[in-house]
């Protein structure tokens, strides 16, 4: 075994794996300066190199948008999952949630309209970032949910599909309010979600109960 040509190998592929969160960094930076149409020539300015050097980390432009939907899911699910946990009652979990994930839009809207609208993806992706990100949401939703069937001493089958729901609901929502906020603050709109989300729960819950009465 080479172990100084093992050891140089780790060094390089650790320097790789620097150089392309750097590079993911530049390239969230560059949107936020540009808007959510920045290409390859803002993210290199923005790093300080030549899209030659980013095509060397980066096979292509789809490469590195999958790269920035992987970080800025990261960062999403991080934060929903620990507003989620710091809340105490079911309804309070689900307005956390809401409340975190319209945080993020409002406080990145380019950022969050460049992974939606997919500006640097030159190909089909085999897996959907956008899609995997809010099947993600929605499975933490839908744990919130199981968890109160099961103290309800309730089936819980039918968390799955109202905490996916939910989540699609809110994501509509959140789309149509970055393109048209109409006025309307974050707080009147998660507000709006949380009413909308936890009064359906509730209904589809008392349906239930007086289904099995």
């Amino acid at each position: 075994m080479n172990v100084t040509r093992d050891r140089r190998a780790s060094r390089w592929d650790a320097h790789r794996r620097t150089r392309r969160a750097e590079l993911v960094d530049a390239a969230i930076l560059a949107i936020r300066s540009h808007g959510a149409g920045a290409g390859m020539d803002d993210v290199a300015a923005q790093a300080g190199t030549s899209k030659t050097v980013v095509y060397r980390h980066f096979t292509d432009r789809t490469e590195l948008y999958v790269a920035v939907c992987a970080r800025v899911a990261e960062v999403l699910i991080g934060q929903v999952r620990a507003a989620m946990e710091q809340a105490d009652e079911p309804r309070e979990k689900a307005a956390a949630g809401i409340e975190a994930y319209l945080r993020l839009i409002e406080h990145d809207p380019e950022v969050y309209r460049f992974v939606v609208h997919r500006p640097l993806a030159e190909r089909a992706i085999e897996a959907d970032p956008v899609g995997d990100l809010v099947s993600l949401i929605g499975e933490q939703a839908a744990a919130v949910i199981s968890a109160q069937l099961r103290e309800s001493g309730r089936d819980t089958d039918a968390a799955v599909p109202w905490g996916h729901g939910v989540v699609g609901m809110v994501r509509a929502a959140a789309d149509n309010w970055l393109a048209r906020p109409g006025g309307m603050n974050r707080e009147e709109l998660a507000a709006h979600l949380t009413d909308l989300a936890w009064g359906g729960l509730a209904g589809a819950l008392a349906a239930e109960q007086e289904e099995d009465s």
